[in-house]
């Protein structure tokens, strides 16, 4: 495994031990192969920092933790793989902690392992639960600064929140909704990945109270626990449609809408609105084709650059961090679409 890193900083970077490390890279026995891989990822992710950075300043080394469908975490690694050049001199080292699905416990145990192996600063996406903000204490306590992104813990005592206004981002996607009907009678599938997450929470929220106060002919049925999985989603949208005749509209607040599209066909059922969050490829390919009508945006890199801005401030190495500021949302049509993610 040819590599120009020392033990240590792999060691560093991939959350091990120096004497794990060394036995992966002497491929000695009784290794598992998880490790292995773990200790591959972590080269490969000092190679890409250190391609390009002719200016050696500061160094940071902050833990991502997120637990997001992998097309989401995709996008969020390649922002702060990105965005961490515009800091120059300062250097950032992510280290990625990721997985579809992890139940709080695993959260929790992975949040102490990180205070107590140490770091310069997490960004979480994570539940918002009891145990999870009282980790997020112990870290803040033993003055670790942890940003939440695009879903926040308001009862946690975290550094800063970096992410867009997701009451207003729902509020925006009945009115999208709404108009389109005009006072006529509809039903909205609205979808969530987990109502374990706040951020999802705040957007059903305004999405609802909008629904209610501007539009009271339009319904909601509502499905939750897919995690954001096709195959999970699906299997929901599915039974949805079975039961409901009247749905032809979809809000999909955590996404899976590759199989929300499918069980629409499948049934045979037309949708005369849809609306979607975050610009990745699949939702860029279904707004091309017409599936799905508009895609609330907000701008990831702005979002990593505020949690950086946040652990440095708290670290005392930028002077004007100042409070967070929410991320705009932005409604994109095939007609607008930024050129940053053509």
């Amino acid at each position: 495994m040819a590599h120009d890193f020392l033990v240590k900083d792999i060691a560093f970077q991939a959350g091990l031990s120096i004497a794990t490390v060394d036995r992966v890279l002497n491929n000695r026995p009784g290794v598992r192969r998880q490790t292995e891989l773990r200790v591959r990822a972590a080269i490969g992710e000092l190679e890409k920092q250190q391609a390009g950075v002719e200016i050696q300043g500061r160094k940071f080394g902050i833990d991502i933790i997120m637990e997001a469908p992998d097309r989401f975490t995709d996008t969020v690694r390649d922002a702060f793989e990105s965005e961490s050049l515009t800091f120059l001199p300062t250097i950032f080292r992510p280290r990625f902690h990721v997985a579809e699905s992890m139940r709080p416990q695993e959260i929790v145990q992975l949040l102490d392992r990180v205070r107590l192996r140490g770091t310069d600063g997490v960004v979480l996406k994570a539940p918002d639960v009891t145990e999870i903000s009282a980790a997020v204490a112990r870290l803040e306590q033993s003055g670790i600064p942890v940003v939440t992104l695009v879903t926040d813990l308001p009862n946690a005592p975290r550094t800063a929140y970096a992410g867009a206004d997701n009451r207003a981002a729902g509020e925006t996607a009945a009115y999208l909704i709404g108009e389109r009907f005009a006072g006529r009678p509809a039903m909205v599938l609205a979808t969530l990945s987990s109502n374990r997450f706040r951020g999802e929470e705040e957007r059903e929220i305004g999405f609802r109270r909008t629904l209610r106060d501007r539009y009271p002919s339009i319904g909601i049925v509502e499905i939750s626990e897919g995690l954001g999985r096709d195959d999970a989603t699906g299997a929901l949208a599915t039974a949805a449609l079975s039961g409901n005749p009247g749905i032809n509209a979809v809000y999909s607040i955590g996404g899976g809408n590759r199989a929300v599209l499918a069980a629409f066909a499948a049934a045979g059922r037309a949708c005369a609105v849809f609306v979607a969050h975050d610009l990745d490829a699949g939702n860029l390919e279904f707004l091309r084709s017409g599936q799905i009508h508009f895609i609330l945006h907000h701008d990831l890199k702005a979002d990593v650059r505020t949690a950086f801005r946040a652990i440095l401030g708290r670290r005392g190495a930028f002077a004007g961090a100042g409070p967070a500021r929410l991320s705009a949302v932005e409604v994109v049509t095939p007609y607008n679409i930024p050129a940053t993610v053509r």
